[in-house]
């Protein structure tokens, strides 16, 4: 599943995952460690929420 963040739209896609911050391909979001901030804004994972 997909999710979103609240603040700037950013999709984060566990297929892509996030390499550029530690976060490789084929990551389910409840795995991303909760250190890891948006890429694109800097909010806390806190800030996700599923993608509809």
């Amino acid at each position: 599943m997909k999710y979103v963040c609240k603040v700037c739209g950013y999709v984060y896609d566990p297929a892509a995952g996030d390499p550029d911050n530690g976060v490789p391909p084929g990551t389910p979001f409840e795995k991303v460690p909760d250190t890891w901030v948006c890429p694109a804004c800097g909010v806390p994972k806190s800030e996700f929420e599923p993608a509809s």
